[in-house]
């Protein structure tokens, strides 16, 4: 059955692809490039995003078909389409409203707080609050009244930093496959087949998004994706009692959001910028690497990462 989630997944996202494109381009739901950004990124103007509906749409899909009646996997649904769809109301208020940084910070955040909230408490509700893993095989620690808030703070800062890691065409679905797998492997050799189902169904989706996101992308995942996708490797994380793992799983995006932090510290402390600019790919492309060599690179980077948590 856990098989069959993964190939589902990717047959829906892959057959949604050509229906969901056209019908984006056609309603002129195109990408605002910013101004700040590399030039050679100016050419993408208008690539119709919030193409991460091709891959959110069949996770609830694969559960439902595969009639899961395991209360972790709703939940971890149910969470990654919450911040989905947080993410779609961003890319509304960016195409419709020709606002390029789309909602204001304080409404994202308020929305994403309340959403990890909830599964954080659902979590507790079902007794997934209890030893947590450490990096390393270095034990475990019993988790405490603090737990609800780290798995909250876990859940948003995720799904930010997938966020500010979707600059390039399929890095950020790609390296979010890799690390989900992670998790198909874990659900599997700890037995908790809802888990591992979930993983492996997001796996197979992000898989039959890619042929339309690589370079050069026929759709951008926007952050209908982009949210969704770190909320949803977080709560993965935190349903698996490994969220003190998460940081070293996730190394490709703690370094692409630490990029950003060095970036606006140096400059506001000094006036000077430590990389050419950030987040961390931009550096590398106006260092000279073509986007798809950044993307390979940082696909190997997430895959380190991946090994590193699992040992």
């Amino acid at each position: 059955m856990i098989m069959a989630g993964g190939v589902v997944g990717f047959l829906l996202s892959l057959g949604f692809g050509p229906i969901l494109i056209p019908w984006l381009a056609r309603l002129k739901f195109g990408q605002m490039v910013r101004e700040a950004g590399p030039a050679s990124h100016r050419q993408k103007q208008g690539t119709p995003t919030m193409g991460g509906v091709l891959f959110l749409l069949p996770l609830p899909l694969v559960v439902a078909i595969l009639d899961v009646r395991d209360v972790m996997a709703w939940a971890l649904v149910l969470l990654v389409i919450g911040f989905g769809l947080i993410g779609l109301a961003d890319d509304l208020a960016k195409v419709v409203n020709k606002r390029p940084l789309g909602l204001r910070a304080r409404e994202k955040l308020l929305m994403q707080l309340l959403v990890a909230s909830a599964f954080a408490w659902e979590m507790s509700h079902i007794g997934r609050f209890g030893q947590i893993a450490l990096p390393f095989r270095l034990g475990s620690v019993p988790s405490g009244v603090w737990y609800g808030p780290l798995a909250v703070l876990a859940i948003v800062g995720s799904a930010n930093a997938v966020n500010i890691t979707d600059g390039l065409d399929g890095l950020a679905a790609g390296a979010t496959a890799i690390s989900t797998t992670f998790f198909v492997f874990f659900g599997l050799v700890r037995h908790m087949t809802g888990l591992a189902l979930v993983a492996i169904s997001l796996v197979g989706a992000l898989v039959g998004f890619l042929p339309f996101n690589l370079h050069p992308a026929r759709v951008f995942m926007g952050d209908t994706g982009s949210l969704a996708l770190g909320a949803g490797l977080a709560g993965l994380a935190i349903a698996s009692g490994t969220t003190l793992v998460l940081p070293v799983l996730g190394i490709l995006f703690v370094a692409e959001t630490v990029s950003v932090i060095i970036q606006v510290v140096s400059f506001r402390i000094t006036g000077r910028r430590v990389f050419r600019m950030s987040p961390l790919h931009h550096h590398f492309e106006l260092g000279g690497w073509s986007e798809e060599r950044v993307v390979a690179v940082f696909w190997l980077v997430s895959l380190a990462g991946a090994v590193l948590a699992w040992l």
